[in-house]
């Protein structure tokens, strides 16, 4: 192992600043000691973005990262990833032809809908939603953007996480019976059509893998252990976990609840093990950080030491992100339609 990060730390002295490596949260530590730049998914392609004197741009994450830094980064300067396998299950919930479909059922009964699309999101997804008008958002903002659409007199049409987008709605004191599911696999997605009059919002049925895994009983018990601990979630989270537990907050929120919380206290967090694990390694001088349960994400895991060692030394094609400028051009629409929120 001592190899291994010797000689990738030997390539990064060679290309000096025309190299840039992106670690995101959830990497293992053994990746994120050779990242440049540490950071969620949209934080890590708008740094992307900045450094334009980097001419090559690695990745560690899962693809519809790289394929924003792609999006948001100059001609150029080309994104690579390690293991270009490394995709999201949620992302992949949502195709731009089911999304089409949808978008078609909600415009043929009045047109009062704007799509708003998580960053977790694949190009084509995001792109459907330039096109229309949209904007993306992410798990932080994700209420400003809709307060935005709210503005406009339009309703939200949320997708791919139906989670944040329940739970993001219940923090605006919008109720529960105003937030319809919409599931692809049903003839217009399951809802009625009286039901769009009263809805205002309607999040599309998709989910993250790793913050499903919270449930109820884990929360339970960690309250019969640690009776005095906050617990915080991330909003992929199921909401009947979110609102058993103290907070719920973004990976960078997360990560500021644990940085400001008192001396000697106890913080249960529910999110991916590495940034779990992480945050009690560097706390734990501080405060006692422990996980609500061991849920780990697969697709990140896919990066690793050695496919990092082989890409900075071969640079293969096959390793390279691309996102049509066809496609580019929409998607950059409803990024830059946040950015500028």
């Amino acid at each position: 192992m001592k190899e291994i990060v010797q000689e990738i730390n030997d390539i990064r002295r060679q290309w000096g600043k025309k190299l840039l490596i992106l670690g995101h949260h959830y990497q293992r530590p053994s990746v994120l000691c050779h990242a440049d730049e540490l950071g969620d998914s949209l934080e890590l392609s708008r740094k992307a973005a900045s450094h334009s004197e980097a001419e090559r741009i690695v990745f560690c994450g899962v693809k519809f990262m790289a394929e924003s830094a792609d999006i948001l980064t100059n001609r150029n300067q080309t994104v690579y990833m390690p293991d270009i396998s490394a995709g999201c299950p949620m992302a992949n919930m949502a195709d731009a032809d089911e999304m089409t479909e949808s978008w078609k059922m909600l415009e043929s009964h009045g047109g009062e809908w704007l799509p708003v699309v998580y960053v977790n999101s694949s190009a084509e997804i995001k792109a459907c939603c330039g096109k229309w008008g949209g904007s993306t958002c992410t798990s932080s903002n994700a209420s400003k953007v809709f307060k935005w659409v709210f503005a406009q007199g339009k309703k939200v049409f949320f997708l791919p996480d139906e989670h944040l987008g329940i739970n993001t709605a219940y923090d605006m004191g919008i109720p529960d019976n105003e937030v319809l599911l919409y599931d692809p696999g049903k003839q217009n997605g399951g809802i009625r059509t009286e039901e769009l009059a009263r809805a205002k919002v309607i999040v599309w049925k998709g989910f993250c893998l790793v913050h499903v895994a919270f449930k109820p009983e884990h929360v339970i018990e960690a309250r019969k252990k640690f009776p005095d601990a906050k617990i915080i979630v991330h909003p992929e989270t199921p909401r009947e976990v979110v609102r058993m537990c103290d907070a719920h907050g973004s990976t960078s929120q997360i990560i500021k609840y644990v940085e400001a919380a008192a001396a000697g206290s106890t913080i249960i967090v529910g999110t991916e093990l590495n940034l779990v694990d992480r945050l009690a390694a560097e706390q734990k001088c501080r405060v006692t950080v422990k996980a609500l349960s061991s849920s780990v994400c697969a697709n990140m895991a896919k990066t690793n030491a050695n496919n990092l060692l082989a890409l900075l030394k071969e640079w293969p094609a096959r390793n390279e992100v691309h996102v049509p400028e066809s496609v580019a051009v929409d998607a950059r629409k409803s990024l830059t339609t946040m950015l500028n929120l």
